[in-house]
């Protein structure tokens, strides 16, 4: 019997893969084509905030993002028994977790909006580029795993993979966004490239 079973989970296993990659790759795509197609507009504001205002709010957001970020993945790693000397998980560490996805998720939101309306996707200058198809990873990344946390039969690796990838992302667009602000408008390892406006 559990071999039946074995061989009935790959097929739903396998499904339930391509499924979450096929999202991943259509809202990714979908955001590039939408940030390259659109017209920049620089005067646009966020929460009432506009040009050097709004970017630094973006900064303080971002950054609000990585703190939380940061404490999903704790929350994972005890949820999974990954932390050094922990047994138990009480109950309410997989509620956190959930509820500090769904408020991580919702800060990007404004960040994303005024990014887009902004400056669409820029591919001119190495830092831009990196942000902007880092932000269309990572709502890619987040469709994925979406899909992936409500299948209960998937390899073990899926969901960490997923869950990596969207941390990487969060930290890549902190980099190049508020690291890069709180820096004086540059960060290591990316130069400007020009000196045009750019995703902040």
């Amino acid at each position: 019997m559990s071999h039946a079973r074995s061989a009935l989970r790959r097929p739903e296993a396998g499904l339930a893969l391509v499924l979450a990659f096929a999202a991943a790759a259509v809202v990714f795509a979908a955001l590039f084509l939408f940030g390259r197609a659109i017209t920049p507009d620089y005067t646009a504001t966020l929460f009432g905030h506009a040009d050097t205002d709004a970017v630094r709010l973006k900064a303080q957001l971002a950054t609000g993002v990585l703190g939380l970020a940061a404490l999903q993945l704790l929350l994972a790693l005890w949820m999974y028994r990954r932390l050094p000397g922990v047994r138990r998980v009480p109950g309410p560490v997989p509620v956190v977790h959930r509820i500090t996805g769904v408020v991580l998720f919702a800060l990007t939101v404004p960040i994303a909006v005024h990014c887009v309306r902004a400056y669409g996707v820029q591919l001119t200058g190495s830092r831009a580029a990196v942000h902007s198809i880092a932000g269309c990873f990572f709502y890619g990344a987040f469709a994925a795993k979406v899909l992936l946390v409500r299948s209960r039969r998937l390899p073990g690796w899926a969901l960490p993979l997923a869950g990596g990838a969207l941390a990487v992302a969060v930290v890549v667009l902190w980099y190049t966004s508020a690291l890069w602000y709180f820096n004086g408008n540059s960060v290591p390892l990316l130069s400007l490239g020009h000196h045009q406006p750019g995703p902040g």
